[in-house]
């Protein structure tokens, strides 16, 4: 009885752990949906990604906690770069840089884009420094030598996103990569929006139509680019 029971739960975790991945606030809190976006790390629009953040991996050590691209994002089709500053304790537990992440910075930053109107699949999000540079109980902020140790790396992102077209800058300390995005692509549009932090939305009373007033008008320069 025991091994008949043993093997039920263990073929229904098979079958949850290959399940389609939710996109909502804060899903990635969920064991099931981590194993469900690891299991899309091999798909083509973002194998290269994956094989990046593998090479950062063995090029900086096991010091650097450095979590995966979210492969419900665009990946390498990518016309839109949201950069962000540095992965928080969140994202090292789920282990992707994602709007999904169990916090509140991540849900107000996919309300705000689900509010705009902007479909994910036509962007990234990712940060100036891609590893934690944090005490593991809390992140400290990013410094400009943090990012420019990280230049290279942003080089070899851009060099991949073949269809970008506008990077977005996510609050101040990201601006520290401004200078390695437009000379590695001048082709591309840039513009800043606040950082969709709880500090940030919660400090005065018009903060948050600020944030969405600039993912409206990156809505609208995406829709241009459609014309």
């Amino acid at each position: 009885m025991r091994t008949r029971t043993a093997a039920r739960v263990a073929q229904f975790w098979r079958q949850e752990s290959q399940s389609t991945p939710v996109d909502g606030p804060k899903t990635l809190a969920s064991q099931l949906e981590r194993a469900a976006r690891t299991a899309l790390l091999s798909q083509p629009h973002v194998e290269a990604l994956a094989r990046l953040v593998e090479r950062m991996r063995q090029a900086k050590g096991p010091s650097y906690e450095i979590p995966d691209f979210d492969p419900l994002d665009g990946g390498s089709d990518a016309e839109v770069l949201f950069l962000l500053e540095a992965p928080g304790p969140k994202a090292l537990a789920s282990g992707f840089v994602s709007r999904n992440n169990p916090d509140e910075t991540a849900k107000n930053f996919f309300q705000f884009n689900a509010e705009a109107g902007i479909d994910r699949r036509r962007t990234i999000t990712w940060n100036a420094v891609p590893w934690y540079i944090g005490s593991g109980t809390k992140i400290r902020p990013a410094k400009r030598e943090d990012v420019r140790e990280a230049d290279e790396w942003l080089k070899a992102l851009l060099a991949i996103l073949h269809r970008l077209r506008i990077v977005v800058f996510v609050g101040q300390k990201a601006l520290h990569a401004q200078g390695v995005v437009q000379c590695s692509r001048p082709d591309v549009e840039v513009m800043t929006i606040p950082h969709p932090s709880p500090m940030f939305i919660n400090r005065a009373s018009g903060n948050r139509g600020r944030v969405m007033a600039a993912l409206q008008e990156l809505a609208a320069r995406m829709a241009t680019s459609d014309a």
